[in-house]
């Protein structure tokens, strides 16, 4: 899944730490993005990586304490002013407690405390030196201020210690700045429960009904979802590699789990949030299951030449959810040339939803693609998104969705 940023403009402080070498990986998904990237380095973290790796990565010059120029824009003041956001990774105890007492001893201090839009920061330092009272207070003064800090993670560190303090993954600080940058008032920190995967009905310990859904799609709108600010559960039966892990994952396998943690996610979707719930139900349930799934491994010898598995109906889990307050938009996926838009149409009043996005497949090899072709259906309209990339698409998809708000 490919984030656009095409057009955005980021500063990326490097300070002291031996994950410095792990901001160039950071970069690099930045320029991938499309973004222009623009790095200051303190001398500290020059004895890590070099200048001119971060240029030949961004094509941009990287101001240091020498190569400040006040005839161009190469300058702890001018730079910061084409950015729009500045992102600190890897971010050092010792600048973490300067930041917040607005010591501008270095390029990259004097630069962040001329800039005047949001700022992110991503510690990296030993356990102790970022559980000390002196830099706990920082981090609080910071977050006081509008700093968003990109929490480290716990593990081995360099030094031989355990716990928290090594850098947190490339993909999540990434994550984390392009969500500051493409979030919307509309989305954020609203309540937003996913669904997606195929559901799993066992046969018995080792066998199971089931279809061909990848998940893929409901991945894609859990990711443009968290990118527009929203606070996101995703209920799966696929796993959420890949996935920002600030998303709530719960994982279900068959018809039964999925109602019983959908609705508990809705339940919690409406205590934590003032503002409306939205419900995306991607997920591909099964529309039977055996009567009677078996314990352990039934033996193909017992079961002789034909072997007749008894089904019966699962419980219609969208109209069996309680919705009352959610704006509700569910996915419609078939293969029938002719009446395959009049069924999702009439998903409308049979399933009580907002919204239908109608996909029509060839065959079983449409599944799993890194591309769909979506129909946003609504009483009023029908609205062709097109065939575009799953992320792409996820985010026309929140586009149309907005208008369906009651507020």
């Amino acid at each position: 899944m490919q984030v656009d940023l095409k057009g955005k403009s980021i500063l990326l402080g490097v300070t002291g730490s031996i994950s410095a070498y792990k901001a160039c990986d950071i970069a690099r998904l930045f320029v991938k993005a499309g973004a222009q990237v623009h790095v200051v380095m303190t001398a500290s973290s020059e004895r890590f990586v070099s200048a001119l790796t971060f240029e030949a990565l961004t094509r941009n010059p990287v101001l240091t304490d020498t190569s400040e120029s006040w005839s161009s824009d190469l300058n702890h003041i001018d730079i910061g002013k084409k950015c729009d956001l500045f992102l600190i990774s890897p971010c050092s105890a010792n600048t973490i407690n300067k930041l917040s007492q607005g010591i501008a001893d270095n390029i990259l201090t004097q630069t962040a405390l001329a800039f005047t839009k949001e700022m992110l920061i991503a510690p990296a330092a030993n356990t102790y030196m970022l559980s000390d009272p002196a830099t706990l207070k920082s981090i609080q003064t910071l977050r006081d201020n509008n700093v968003t800090i990109i929490e480290a993670q716990e593990k081995l560190l360099a030094c031989g210690d355990v716990g928290s303090g090594a850098l947190a993954e490339p993909s999540e600080v990434f994550y984390a700045a392009a969500r500051t940058l493409l979030k919307e008032s509309f989305w954020e920190n609203r309540q937003v429960v996913v669904t997606g995967g195929g559901s799993r009905e066992k046969i018995d310990e080792v066998r199971y009904i089931s279809n061909f859904s990848s998940g893929k799609m409901a991945k894609s709108l859990c990711l443009a979802l968290y990118l527009k600010g929203a606070d996101v559960s995703y209920i799966t039966s696929m796993g959420a590699e890949g996935l920002p892990l600030n998303i709530k994952v719960k994982h279900f396998e068959d018809a039964e789990a999925l109602l019983e943690q959908t609705q508990m996610a809705l339940d919690m979707a409406k205590i934590n949030s003032s503002q409306e719930p939205y419900l995306f139900m991607v997920a591909a349930v099964a529309d039977f299951k055996p009567k009677s799934p078996k314990k352990g491994k039934l033996k193909k010898s017992a079961l002789g030449e034909i072997w007749n598995v008894e089904l019966t109906q699962n419980p219609d889990v969208l109209s069996t959810l309680k919705r009352d307050g959610v704006t509700t938009i569910g996915f419609k996926a078939e293969m029938d040339n002719k009446e395959g838009l009049n069924n999702a149409v009439k998903l409308l009043t049979q399933k009580s939803v907002d919204a239908v996005c109608y996909n029509l497949l060839k065959d079983a090899k449409s599944f799993g693609g890194d591309e769909n072709e979506i129909t946003f259906i609504t009483k009023d309209t029908q609205i062709p998104l097109g065939r575009a990339d799953k992320l792409s698409l996820s985010f026309n998809i929140l586009t149309q969705s907005k208008e369906l708000s009651s507020e």
